[in-house]
């Protein structure tokens, strides 16, 4: 049954899809085209387009949020967060987003291991708002406060890097707890002698993405080439859509040349199969049920870091020791999507293509495949919806709290304005999805119930999942 002591104590304080087959072609070495002038990371592509042929979306991505130099997330010219950048996420909105985190995972170890010394573990961390708020919380319980070894950043930008570790600096005293970064989700140490919570918020959206195709041939890979190669014929699905990851009714002559793009790039089918394609098409059973002329979004790499999650928190029963939980919110929903790629400029959503290296890009996230990348050694709870997740744990209580102490009127405006728009089913409380991950117990049920992912009475009234 479900344990609410510890809750209920932490609780009191308290959102072009036609596609071209591709052909060889000469690609000119002009920076400058009708289109206007290349991007830098536009230049690079040329010259690999030119190189090896059509890049990949999953490449296309690495490029425009990674290069060392001319990545979106790499070029400290870039504000990328908050009201000069491209974007705000929850943590940026409200205090009380990373707080009501922090209680969750809280909440977890006290019940299941509080003897034990715990870390915390961010993917991601944006400008370490987030952090911030859930070390500001760990602070005002002693037992916490005694008990918060390290806090492990997994980030690959240096310029972010910089921004976190001035916003940290002031949660860090004498050292305690202790600040490391990694490149990489597994370079962190697996650990059997400390708790491990770790919270990924809008990470896995920002991670690469094949997009791929259903044929009667098997799964071809959508790939990206210079939209005014007149060698390029379309290619069409053989079946008309039927759904979100289908493409749409269109044309079936193959011989027809280009139509006029607003963009320099476009999309094109592989002509067979590729090692890739076909691999994705394979990673999940639910794929095999989408009929021919499915496009769907897949990413390698998100499959890869929830098996790293589970590896870092998770437990096979005999390893008492080990265990821990997670939080992931994110984009997305339980189910494929393929027509979710789009760029973030200026707080607007624009077209994928969007001066590449220059604009944020994300796409949906398929928590079933999260889910079904697990494995054995962790239970996954959810999904919810943000903005059920956040009034289960009672964020207007929290609210209601943070308003009282505000002295100015137009200070408790915005907190409940704030508080609204992470909850709002019209907008951000329905487009974020959170999942819950807590490692098992040794000898316990992997499908025991976990507050708020779980029906439950409380005062007497019933909640639904």
């Amino acid at each position: 049954m479900l344990r609410l002591t510890n809750f209920k104590a932490l609780r009191g304080w308290s959102s072009q899809t036609s596609c071209r087959r591709y052909a060889h072609r000469s690609i000119p070495n002009s920076r400058v085209d009708a289109f206007g002038s290349l991007t830098e990371i536009e230049k690079i592509m040329m010259d690999s387009v030119r190189a090896t042929g059509p890049l990949s979306f999953a490449t296309y991505m690495q490029l425009c949020l990674s290069h060392p130099v001319h990545g979106y997330y790499m070029n400290p010219e870039h504000a990328v967060f908050g009201a000069r950048g491209d974007f705000i996420t929850s943590p940026e909105i409200s205090q009380v987003f990373g707080e009501l985190l922090a209680v969750w995972m809280l909440e977890q170890w006290m019940t299941t291991a509080p003897s034990l010394p715990f870390r915390i573990v961010e993917l991601g961390p944006g400008r370490g708002t987030l952090m911030d708020d859930m070390l500001r919380v760990f602070r005002q319980f002693p037992a916490a406060r005694a008990k918060v070894t390290n806090v492990h950043l997994v980030e690959t930008s240096p310029a972010m890097r910089t921004l976190q570790q001035s916003k940290l600096q002031s949660s860090v005293k004498n050292g305690s707890p202790k600040l490391v970064w990694h490149d990489a989700l597994d370079e962190v140490p697996r650990s059997g002698d400390m708790y491990t919570m770790l919270v990924a918020h809008e990470f896995f959206d920002a991670l690469p993405v094949h997009v791929i195709e259903k044929t009667s041939r098997g799964w071809h890979e959508v790939l990206i080439a210079p939209s005014t190669d007149q060698n390029i014929r379309y290619t069409m699905a053989d079946a008309r859509s039927a759904g979100s990851v289908l493409l749409p009714a269109s044309s079936t002559d193959t011989t027809s040349k280009p139509r006029a793009v607003s963009s320099r790039w476009t999309r094109v089918l592989s002509p067979t199969p590729t090692a890739t394609s076909t691999l994705l098409g394979n990673v999940s059973p639910r794929f095999a049920n989408l009929p021919v002329g499915s496009r769907i979004e897949v990413s390698g790499v998100g499959v890869k870091s929830a098996r790293s999650i589970a590896d870092l928190i998770g437990s096979d029963g005999r390893e008492e020791n080990v265990s821990g939980c997670a939080l992931v919110v994110d984009y997305g929903a339980e189910h494929a999507v393929g027509n979710s790629l789009r760029g973030f400029k200026d707080h607007k959503i624009v077209d994928v293509f969007h001066h590449p290296g220059e604009s944020d890009i994300t796409a949906n996230v398929d928590f079933a495949l999260l889910k079904e990348s697990l494995g054995p050694q962790v239970t996954p709870l959810g999904t919810l919806r943000q903005g059920e997740f956040l009034n289960r744990l009672g964020i207007q209580l929290r609210a209601a709290s943070l308003v009282r102490s505000a002295t100015a009127a137009e200070r408790k405006k915005i907190i409940e304005e704030d508080v609204s728009r992470l909850v709002d089913p019209l907008g951000m409380g329905d487009q974020y999805a959170v999942l819950g991950i807590i490692s098992n117990k040794k000898g316990g049920p992997r499908n025991q119930g976990v507050w708020p992912f779980v029906d439950i009475e409380v005062d007497g009234s019933s909640m639904h999942a």
